[in-house]
């Protein structure tokens, strides 16, 4: 296997393909700290790893694929973006779990820790993604 590497995506931006197993959270929260760090913003790290974990195990749960896409960009000056793509076209969902269930509380994560969250459609798939707030500098 060949060791993929965090690619500048321009905008600012960072993405990285990595395998859909669930190590490649652990990957993804090293890409997003990194990229937090690089942009002066390591402050969101804490609450951006989480995010981008519970994003990529909810890829490999749901989409069944053979790799994911992250994301890492900075779409407007006070906003961060973590998505992850897969190739799956299912749309993703809150579930409705038990008080007693251990499964289903991913994307209710998600909505607590970021500003917003949402997906977007791709002719392969889609990108699955959580924004938070950059605050103002001091």
């Amino acid at each position: 296997m060949t060791e993929a590497r965090p690619t500048a995506t321009g905008a600012p931006g960072y993405t990285e393909t990595m395998p859909c197993e669930p190590e490649s959270a652990r990957r993804a929260r090293l890409l997003v700290s990194a990229a937090l760090s690089a942009w002066g913003i390591g402050e969101l790290a804490e609450v951006a790893v989480q995010l981008v974990a519970e994003l990529v195990n909810n890829a490999i749960d749901h989409a069944r694929c053979r790799v994911v896409r992250v994301l890492v960009t900075r779409p407007a000056a006070g906003v961060v973006r973590i998505g992850v793509a897969d190739g799956c076209r299912d749309t993703p969902e809150m579930g409705n779990p038990d008080d007693d269930s251990e499964d289903g509380r991913g994307l209710f994560l998600v909505d607590a820790l970021s500003w917003r969250w949402g997906y977007d459609r791709k002719r392969r798939g889609k990108v699955v993604w959580a924004e938070l707030e950059v605050p103002p500098p001091c």
